[in-house]
């Protein structure tokens, strides 16, 4: 299921886990030069990059009823649009 902000909430320190990754030295260099935190700053990245997969899954699996309501909505309108304000 896709979350709202828990999809991006940081693991604790004691949830954390030590990996090895290669990254850019050109990067590395400029991260540390601005006082980025290059393991949070990557753990942000992964976060962002699983939410957004997250979604695209969510939205592949569940494509033929999004469709369906898609085209429910051109051919009748949205349900309540009287009531709308704007």
């Amino acid at each position: 299921m896709i979350g709202g902000s828990n999809m991006l909430r940081l693991s604790s320190k004691s949830q954390r886990k030590s990996v090895r990754i290669s990254i850019g030295a050109r990067l590395i260099e400029d991260a540390k030069a601005l006082s980025i935190n290059i393991s949070r700053a990557s753990e942000s990245g992964i976060a962002t990059a699983v939410a957004a997969e997250n979604t695209r899954r969510w939205q592949e699996e569940n494509r033929e009823a999004i469709d369906s309501w898609n085209d429910y909505v051109r051919r009748n309108g949205l349900p309540l649009a009287k009531y709308r304000l704007f």
